[in-house]
């Protein structure tokens, strides 16, 4: 299973014409762009099952929400998946989207409520050490960079923390995301589906340890 140039192409010309007498047009070119991105987001949940517990499958809907946006174009130029963990033991979760010159994958925390933000902030002011050890492993560093990527950060330590803190770096993000960058020609490569699974796969140590600090108290002690 692969994305098709087809769809690609669509996709393309969908940033070029993006209003709706253009989409309906073109009706049956999205049609045939949908089902095949709903087959590869299918075949990559099918391979995510295969060494995580996906709970949701979710495909985010090409319309935009113009209300309350600037922007009034009425289409996102993009097909996006979103694959959620199973139960409160396993936290994270795992994004792909398909754009034409900037497909990415993701995984982490977004936009953790205020109780869990709090939690890992605790951890990383009492020891960062194994957070610091995620990002310094080989094939992390491989896939995302050895960062982690936070759409907003303070400018400096969150309330009753403090600025001068070694590892003050991470206690001002507000979300702790992993994001892997392709290009045109690796989406459309054969093997596409199996870099993607390997890009989730290299989350887990993340996911393990985010997962085992927001489920426990700073005594190491079961919260749930």
């Amino acid at each position: 299973m692969q994305i098709e140039k087809s769809t690609y192409n669509f996709l393309k010309d969908l940033q070029k014409n993006n209003n709706r007498d253009w989409f309906a047009d073109n009706k049956p070119l999205y049609t045939k762009a949908l089902k095949n991105a709903k087959d590869v987001f299918a075949d990559i949940n099918q391979k995510l099952q295969e060494h995580d517990e996906i709970e949701k499958s979710k495909m985010m809907r090409i319309y935009r929400d113009v209300r309350f946006s600037k922007d009034k174009t009425p289409y996102k130029a993009h097909f996006a998946n979103s694959y959620s963990r199973l139960g409160k033991e396993l936290r994270g979760g795992y994004f792909l989207r398909i754009r034409p010159g900037e497909s990415f994958l993701a995984g982490g925390f977004w936009e953790p409520n205020k109780e869990d933000l709090f939690r890992i902030r605790k951890e990383i002011e009492m020891d960062a050490s194994e957070i610091r050890g995620i990002l310094e492993d080989k094939n992390y560093i491989k896939h995302f960079g050895g960062k982690f990527e936070s759409f907003g950060e303070l400018k400096t330590a969150p309330r009753g923390f403090d600025a001068a803190h070694p590892d003050v770096d991470l206690l001002r993000k507000k979300g702790f995301i992993a994001v892997k960058n392709f290009s045109d020609k690796e989406v459309l490569a054969v093997d596409f589906t199996d870099k993607v699974n390997e890009g989730f796969k290299a989350l887990r140590p993340f996911f393990n340890l985010f997962s085992d600090i927001l489920t426990t108290n700073l005594n190491g002690e079961s919260i749930i």
